[in-house]
């Protein structure tokens, strides 16, 4: 699983390396010019992205690579990489998408509203991926996501 680097700060139980690489809004600058990374975006006001060097290393070890990147992030790999098996992970509903996110206590009122909002548009462009598959019951979901990349290293 890759580990993307963000500019936004850590949340509570988040740890550096786990679940994201915090950099500074300068870090962020001298990775962008040294051409660091696959993709990165700017995303509610913060930037995201993925550092090419641990995707490249995994690949060539022959390991399957996992990044949960957003749309701007996907339409950049998809560019870069034309045999990437992209998965967009949907929601069951608006309101369960909601509930996820208000239970996470990070969001609340307009921010949650613009969130929403933003995963309208997202879903509008599913079409584009090579699998969309409804994020209902994470065993379930692991387990197609399995099957998925299987599938991918017996045709691709």
């Amino acid at each position: 699983m890759s580990v993307s680097a963000t500019t936004r700060p850590p949340r509570p139980g988040e740890v550096d390396g786990r679940d994201y690489r915090f950099v500074s809004e300068e870090g962020f600058d001298r990775l962008v010019e040294q051409d660091a990374f696959l993709e990165w975006a700017e995303v509610f006001g913060r930037r995201y992205g993925t550092l090419a060097g641990p995707v490249l290393e995994g690949v060539h070890a022959g390991k399957d690579v996992l990044l949960e990147i957003d749309i701007q992030g996907a339409r950049t790999v998809r560019r870069k990489v034309p045999d990437a098996v992209l998965i967009f992970l949907v929601a069951p509903s608006e309101e369960e998408l909601a509930r996820r996110l208000l239970g996470r206590h990070t969001e609340s009122g307009p921010e949650l509203a613009r969130r929403l909002g933003a995963a309208r548009e997202e879903l509008a462009q599913a079409m584009w991926f090579d699998h969309v598959v409804v994020s209902d019951d994470v065993d379930r979901v692991a387990h197609r996501v399995a099957a998925i990349i299987e599938a991918s290293r017996t045709t691709g």
